[in-house]
This record gives C-alpha cells, sequence and structure tokens, in this order.
C-alpha cells in the first residue's frame, strides 16, 4: 500500500490523473530548497529597492512591491512548477473595486496582483514585524488592522481604506478573515459589504483552490495548475449589508465546489 507520501501529489492530465510517488518526493525538496534560497536573496535586493523608493508617492513605489510579487512567481513557476489559470476575466470591472478573494494560502496574495489593477490588501497589524517582509509590507500602503479588537478594526478599514480608494487603488479583502482549508467553508464576515456600502464600491467575489498545492504554513509547494474564478461583480447597493454578505458567499462558495479536488492536499472526499 502506498503511504500520503507516496500518493501525494494527483494532477490532471488530459482525463486522467499523474499519480508521483516516493521516487519524486526528493525532487520536490530539492526544488524547495533551491526556491527558498533565490527567493531569500531575491527578497533582499528588492528590499534595498523599497527602501530606497520609500520617499516617493504610494502609487510609483507600489510598482515595485508588484515587480517582487511577479518575481515571485515566476520562481514558483520555473524552479517548483507551481502556475495558475484564471477564469471569468471578463468579469473584472473597468473601475476600481473591492476584490473579495476565498484565502486558503499566501498564492493569492501574490497573482491577485497580476490578474487586477494595482490594489492594496487588508491585513493584520502583525504581519509588520515579520523581519523584511513586514517592513516591505508596510510600504505598500495596506490597510492595517488590530484583528483583536473588532470595533477598532471596522473604523480602521472604513477610514484607510476612503483613503486608499482616493488614491486610486482596488481593494483586496479576504471575506473569512484567514486562511481555510481546501473544502472547508469559514464564516464570512461582513466587514467587506460595509466597506463596499461606505466607499460605494462594487464586490468581486474570487474562488481559488491554491491550498490544495501550498498548504498553510507549509515549507513545501507543489507542482501544479491553481485555479481562479473571477465572478460576477456584486452592486454595493444590491442590497443590505447582510445581503451583499450572502451574496458573496454562495458565489465563491458555489464557484470552489467545482475547483476543488485538483491537488495533492485537496479535503479527501474531493479528490479524484
Amino acid at each position: 500500500m502506498l503511504s500520503k507520501m507516496d500518493t501525494v501529489f494527483r494532477q490532471p492530465v488530459g482525463d486522467e490523473r499523474v499519480l508521483i510517488g516516493k521516487s519524486d518526493t526528493l525532487m520536490i525538496w530539492l526544488k524547495n530548497i533551491v526556491f527558498w534560497v533565490v527567493f531569500v536573496v531575491m527578497t533582499l535586493i528588492f528590499f534595498v529597492f523599497f527602501i530606497l523608493g520609500a520617499p516617493l508617492p504610494p502609487r510609483v513605489r507600489h510598482h515595485t512591491g508588484v515587480a517582487w510579487a511577479r518575481s515571485f512567481l515566476w520562481l514558483l513557476k520555473h524552479i517548483i512548477g507551481l502556475d495558475y489559470r484564471v477564469e471569468g476575466t471578463e468579469n473584472i470591472p473597468s473601475q476600481p473595486s473591492i476584490i473579495c478573494c476565498k484565502h486558503q494560502s499566501g498564492y493569492e496574495t501574490l497573482a491577485l496582483q497580476k490578474i487586477f489593477p494595482h490594489q492594496v490588501f487588508v491585513l493584520k497589524r502583525e504581519l509588520f514585524y515579520i523581519p523584511v517582509v513586514g517592513q516591505g509590507l508596510m510600504l505598500m500602503s495596506p490597510i492595517a488592522i488590530d484583528r483583536q479588537d473588532r470595533v477598532k478594526a471596522t473604523r480602521q478599514i472604513l477610514e484607510q481604506g476612503t483613503k486608499r480608494k482616493r488614491q486610486g487603488f482596488w481593494i483586496t479583502i479576504f471575506p473569512e478573515g484567514t486562511r481555510t482549508k481546501p473544502g472547508m467553508r469559514g464564516r464570512y464576515k461582513q466587514g467587506s459589504a460595509r466597506m463596499a456600502q461606505t466607499l460605494q464600491m462594487d464586490m468581486v467575489p474570487v474562488a481559488v483552490n491554491s491550498g490544495e498545492f501550498w498548504p498553510r504554513n507549509a515549507f513545501l509547494k507543489y507542482p501544479g495548475t491553481i485555479t481562479f474564478v473571477v465572478l460576477p461583480p456584486i452592486p454595493w447597493n444590491a442590497g443590505s449589508v447582510e445581503e451583499l454578505t450572502k451574496q458573496c458567499e454562495e458565489a465563491i462558495e458555489t464557484a470552489q465546489r467545482r475547483i476543488e479536488g485538483q491537488g495533492p492536499f485537496a479535503a479527501k472526499g474531493d479528490a479524484a
């Protein structure tokens, strides 16, 4: 009988699935080690440009962050073999909106910056304490919140969101508030809908199955193709905060069911 590591990968090829067994596990480890070494060196180089560009306007220095994200994606594709595809690009509005994305791994924080125009993320302030990366995040003008204080967090989202809208940014938020495992549904919070109505920005739901290839807090990333599904925008005035939140949740979770079961860490009942 094959062990969990022996049957770790189920990547679709046409109508068939290829099992990557134990003989390929060593190669996955080697590729990941090479990836992390190159990533650290690359990030340190970009950090120098971040510091040099700190005095520049937010929209100008934002280009450095996007370039870092694109480089990260390039490394994942060409070293690990992890790429992505996008369905529903015709649903991307022409005006800045609020991107409401399923959150399963760090991958979507990178790819969304390539799929959509310049954007800022709603994130927890604790990320600022990560050496180098945290300082880089601060220079990307995110909407930083204190997750321990819900009332304060809501105020921070609305105040900072208003400023970012004036600067011409899109806003990306993860409605469930944190990463969820493949096949799991978190509690969708009302912050994104409340922000949409306050700022009069439409909501764009996005489904993704990244956690099946890049598990939460995992050192190893696995080859394959992550799927993003950009769903039709939800107008900010299409209902109450509760109704907008429900529409967003149903749109994302319906799409999730269709794209689940493609990667090595798919939920057990979804793996084909």
